[in-house]
């Protein structure tokens, strides 16, 4: 049985599923023909030379002509190198010709999903300019080390509230035991993202530039920051 995750990996670099399976299965057995192909994977034989002859389009496979049409893929680390190439000179491209930056919104924005709140988070802790507060475990925390520690290198203020497993060296770090998933940052003053981050697909932050928000999450941080100072 082929490896599922292997395939599921395959298809981030713009295969089908069904191209992936073939492709797999060129990469155990070498080169075939697509007759061959077909009787291996249960695959039609019209699907099956579909597939191949996308795979040769794709930069996975071969085309061997001889007395019988065979192919043979590329080596596994040749083609995603290959896909991987081709896509930072696409990424280049539309980094210098996207549209110019709008003015980031004040209103309440809805971030859904772990996936996308990870992202957002490495995303606003990268354009800090000035500050950081944030609240969360060390679980939590260990996400987004590099990202807080390069905030704190750089010569910008970190403040921290978290518990006893995290450390950044030169920022203010307050022990503290935050409500497991729970997430709280403000980015320089302006902006802030709270809500839940367990890792399971209901999680939901807001973020915002609304600054009725931050004054009130700015003080309930102050408040917890001065508790903790008395303690």
């Amino acid at each position: 049985m082929q490896n599922l995750q292997f395939i599921d990996n395959l298809i981030s670099f713009g295969l089908t599923r069904q191209e992936a399976t073939i492709y797999t299965t060129l990469l155990t057995h070498g080169e075939m023909t697509g007759y061959e192909v077909s009787k291996e994977t249960g695959i039609s034989r019209s699907n099956a030379y579909a597939s191949l002859s996308s795979l040769v389009d794709k930069g996975a496979a071969y085309l061997i002509e001889g007395e019988a049409t065979k192919y043979v893929p590329v080596n596994a680390d040749t083609f995603t190198q290959n896909v991987l190439k081709e896509l930072y000179e696409k990424a280049d491209y539309v980094a210098a010709h996207a549209p110019q930056k709008q003015v980031q919104t004040d209103g309440y924005i809805t971030i859904m999903g772990t996936k996308n709140i990870l992202n957002k988070m490495h995303e606003i802790l990268k354009e800090t300019r000035l500050r950081l507060y944030i609240s969360a475990s060390s679980l939590i925390l260990n996400e987004f080390a590099e990202e807080i520690s390069d905030i704190a290198n750089s010569g910008k203020k970190v403040v921290v509230l978290t518990d006893n497993d995290f450390k950044v060296p030169g920022a203010v770090i307050y022990q503290t035991d935050p409500e497991p998933g729970q997430l709280r940052v403000i980015i320089d003053s302006s902006y802030v993202m709270t809500g839940e981050l367990t890792g399971e697909e209901t999680d939901s932050c807001l973020y915002s530039g609304q600054k009725n928000l931050v004054t009130v999450m700015k003080e309930a941080l102050k408040n917890k920051i001065i508790l903790l100072s008395q303690e």
